[in-house]
């Protein structure tokens, strides 16, 4: 009994304890009954024990600990109501109910009862519809496109949108090209969906979209996301760094639109996760990287697993000649829609350059940013190891710098662009990860660190800056030795760079002159590589 009060449950030990009283109190009766001299006699009969057992319980009860009683509710009175109350011998008004809190629950259409509350899933809502005279309604679109161009701030088509996107909604294959920051996304979204039905719940995706960077992947699907405005469109991103499981079960949910890169898509389709069967448009993004060397093979994998009878739209800035032969092999007669012709670099941006020794970049970069004071700025560096370095040297001068590039992890990459598009970070060391597609209306300033390796990479850098018709710097830092690259960077946007200088900053080193008559430096002898210097034999005939 000692060990089950000890350690039992909190009812036990309080039934225990009251079977230990109820003892001690028939041993304590027992005890008066047979020694009745002690108290000073036997008490009479049974109220005798009755009497005794009360002042046993009342003083068990003394030793108890208070019960907490629980305070009723008054119903509200003024002072000037409760001494008439109590004049009158009136009962004391009963306490009025409390009134029920009315909770609002969120309503969900029937393409979230089936798919589940998904944020990527577009809530059926109407937008205020565009001007009677506004020059999107000659591309002949719906009138739920119409709000969802009036809803995404839509007003006028830019010239690559006007061109393509009649010709995409008659079902011809387009190759298009235009300058940077032009929106070559909409072009292209517009089409499919207007193109797309709605479907159930585990329907295989009618459109899917092909891009090279993951960052650019979340990029266009947020902007189909805000074109779908007003539709049940299931819009979902697959791209490695995620948890492939997730993903997984998004596919299997549904989704009309897959946006995703090549790597992803491929191990989807061998994990018999994603289906292309139902493909009617199929979309390149950034087309010059999409067809490289590198992302070949991966293309044609999916292009073999999609219908014969799709349709194919290839977008970019730059289009070489290899490139687009490519192209053809995997497009029915497309049309060629170029939109810049002579001059693929953007006229708002201000091109300038400066001629630095190597060892002179961080310095240069320092007093460039405290001149120039840039709202934002993205400092391109040609190597991952660079961009930290960089980026190390870069906190200890200034706050709000970040670096981002592939060896990253993908959380860690989605939470420095979302900062970066917050306005949260200033200054946005990367590699050519973040130079393809990404629109951040707030960059002011580009600083190529390390110059490009390639002329396009070199449009794609600073097509960054002067989005849609804004004004923008790019600053190029070019060593004694690279002029060549500068050379052919020139001739590629037809275009001079004008040279730029920090008064009262030496970026390049001064040549020793050497004096008349004075002596040529002696050259050192050359040393041996392993230990001592053997001699040279000469074997004659």
């Amino acid at each position: 009994m000692l060990g089950l009060h000890r350690f039992g449950t909190g009812r036990d030990r309080l039934t225990h304890g009251r079977k230990h009283r109820t003892i001690r109190s028939l041993r304590s009766r027992t005890a008066l009954s047979s020694a009745p001299g002690q108290h000073g006699g036997i008490l009479p009969g049974n109220a005798s024990i009755g009497s005794q057992n009360s002042q046993m319980t009342e003083s068990n009860d003394s030793t108890r600990p208070p019960k907490k009683r629980r305070r009723r509710r008054k119903s509200p009175r003024t002072q000037a109501d409760a001494p008439a109350a109590v004049e009158q011998g009136a009962e004391k008004p009963s306490a009025q109910p409390r009134p029920t809190r009315k909770v609002r629950r969120k309503k969900t259409t029937a393409s979230q009862n089936e798919r589940g509350s998904d944020d990527s899933v577009s809530r059926d809502t109407s937008g205020p519809p565009l001007p009677d005279d506004s020059p999107f309604r000659e591309l002949g679109l719906s009138p739920e496109m119409m709000r969802s161009l009036a809803a995404a701030e839509y007003l006028e088509p830019t010239p690559i949108q006007k061109g393509l996107i009649p010709r995409a909604m008659a079902g011809v294959d387009v190759m298009g090209q235009a300058q940077t920051g032009t929106g070559k996304t909409a072009a292209f979204a517009v089409p499919i969906l207007e193109q797309i039905e709605p479907g159930g719940k585990g329907t295989p995706p009618q459109a899917i979209v092909l891009v090279p960077t993951r960052e650019l992947a979340v990029q266009v699907r947020d902007e189909i996301e805000k074109l779908a405005h007003g539709r049940r469109v299931h819009v979902i991103a697959v791209y490695g760094g995620k948890p492939i499981r997730q993903q997984t079960q998004q596919l299997r949910l549904g989704a009309e639109v897959v946006v995703g890169t090549p790597g992803r898509v491929l191990d989807l389709i061998a994990r018999d996760t994603l289906h292309l069967d139902q493909i009617r448009m199929m979309v390149l993004d950034e087309a010059d990287r999409m067809l490289d060397i590198g992302f070949r093979p991966d293309i044609e994998k999916i292009l073999r697993r999609c219908p014969s009878s799709r349709q194919t739209l290839l977008l970019s800035a730059t289009i070489p000649p290899p490139v687009e032969r490519l192209a053809k092999r995997y497009m029915r007669e497309p049309e060629m829609l170029d939109f810049s012709p002579t001059d693929i670099g953007v006229e708002t941006i201000e091109q300038y350059y400066f001629s630095v020794d190597p060892e002179r970049k961080f310095d240069l970069l320092v007093q460039l940013i405290k001149r120039e004071e840039p709202r934002q700025a993205i400092v391109f560096c040609r190597t991952r190891r660079g961009t930290e370095k960089i980026h190390r040297r870069l906190t200890r001068k200034f706050d709000g710098a970040e670096a981002i590039h592939g060896d990253l992890s993908q959380s860690l990459r989605d939470r420095v662009m979302r900062d970066f598009r917050a306005g949260k970070v200033r200054f946005l060391v990367a590699t050519d990860v973040v130079g393809r597609g990404i629109d951040v209306s707030s960059i002011s300033h580009i600083i190529n660190y390390d110059i490009p390796q390639f002329c396009d990479d070199y449009v794609h850098r600073v097509g960054r800056t002067g989005r849609m018709g804004r004004e923008g710097v790019a600053y190029t830092f070019v060593s004694p030795e690279e002029g060549a690259e500068l050379t052919r960077i020139e001739m590629r946007i037809n275009r001079l760079l004008k040279r730029d200088e920090l008064p009262g900053f030496d970026a390049l080193a001064e040549p020793k002159l050497q004096e008349p008559g004075e002596p040529l430096p002696e050259k050192p002898a050359p040393q041996p590589v392993f230990g001592k210097r053997t001699r040279r034999y000469r074997r004659a005939l």
